[in-house]
């Protein structure tokens, strides 16, 4: 199980807002944390969480941060309107348009989804794969 995804940036301010604009609809819970972003699902006490915390961090070395080519986090959406509606809000926070909300010849017919850039440049996709909705065949 992964327990965590840690990703930098140089400019929290701009991260925050960038991720704050869709996370928290996603059930994320915000922290600072030694002026890093600690993002992360509620857990009941005396369980164990079932999905990754997301960490937003200043590189620990001192370094710039920079992004990874081929490197992406995904987050998955309730339906494909929060797809529509989490990329709109992450561009209005300042994110960068990598594939508008939609489905693709290369994936499965159920599988929504929309790319960005947060402003560091990190690849981020919001998909949803909701069998209760139509697929791109149907």
């Amino acid at each position: 199980m992964i327990a965590y995804v840690t990703i930098g940036a140089n400019d929290m301010p701009r991260a925050e807002r960038f991720y704050s604009a869709f996370l928290p609809a996603l059930g994320y819970e915000l922290e600072w944390y030694h002026g890093d972003l600690s993002y992360a699902l509620p857990v009941a006490l005396g369980q164990r969480p079932v999905s990754p915390d997301f960490y937003v961090k200043t590189p620990y070395d001192g370094g710039p941060a920079s992004t990874g080519n081929g490197v992406m986090v995904a987050f998955e959406a309730q339906n494909q309107r929060q797809v529509r509606d989490l990329h709109a809000a992450a561009l209005a926070a300042g994110g960068h348009d990598e594939g508008q909300p939609g489905f693709r010849d290369a994936y499965g017919p159920q599988f929504f989804v929309s790319y960005l850039r947060d402003p560091q440049g990190n690849k981020i996709a919001l998909f949803s794969s909701n069998p209760d909705e139509p697929g791109r065949d149907g």
